[in-house]
């Protein structure tokens, strides 16, 4: 189990992806996760979710994809997301790395910064990488914000990359390396 000061990153359950029909349902929390892609995401039966937990995760190759349950810490745990490395580039040593908090209750109090600092912690420690970058949408405003938090810098801009909500908005590329985050953990 992978640790953070506040939640604890677990082996993704079938009741985990059970839970997560609801999440993947409401357009709110759809369109965060999912940006343009929100048509292929969201909508999508409890059937599906079973049949994709067992492709998905059974089936999964550690060295190129790790996906895990984002659970509070303590008496009561409750699972609020799920987060994941991907695209493990072993020459390179970098991945890019994914987040949602699916559980509304728990947006903006620092548990997503807290998971992606604890993934974080693991690939550059455990795995050895050196390099960590992630994609989000320039209206996600918060998730950009978390971001930085955890020592990610903008690194470029797709313009206009998305279509969502109506409107064509841009894709943000961030970065992160291996000193610049351990730096900043030790601080």
């Amino acid at each position: 189990m992978i640790t953070g000061e506040k939640v604890e990153l677990r082996p993704v359950s079938l009741d985990d992806y059970r839970r997560a029909y609801a999440w993947r349902n409401d357009e709110e929390t759809a369109k965060l996760e999912a940006g343009s892609a929100l048509f292929l995401f969201s909508h999508v039966p409890l059937e599906y979710l079973e049949d994709a937990y067992r492709k998905e995760i059974l089936e999964l190759d550690k060295r190129e994809k790790g996906r895990f349950s984002i659970y509070t810490r303590g008496e009561q745990p409750e699972h609020i997301g799920f987060i994941e490395y991907r695209d493990v580039n072993i020459v390179s040593r970098r991945c890019t790395v994914g987040i949602g908090i699916g559980n509304k209750d728990f947006w903006g109090q620092g548990w997503g910064s807290d998971a992606l600092k604890a993934l974080i912690r693991y690939v550059f420690q455990t795995m050895n990488l050196r390099r960590v970058q992630l994609e989000t949408w320039g209206g996600n405003a918060r998730a950009i914000r978390a971001y930085e938090k955890c020592g990610f810098v903008i690194e470029g801009r797709l313009r206009e990359h998305s279509y969502i909500d109506g409107q064509y908005v841009d894709t943000i590329v961030m970065g992160l390396l291996r000193e610049d985050f351990l730096n900043l953990d030790r601080g």
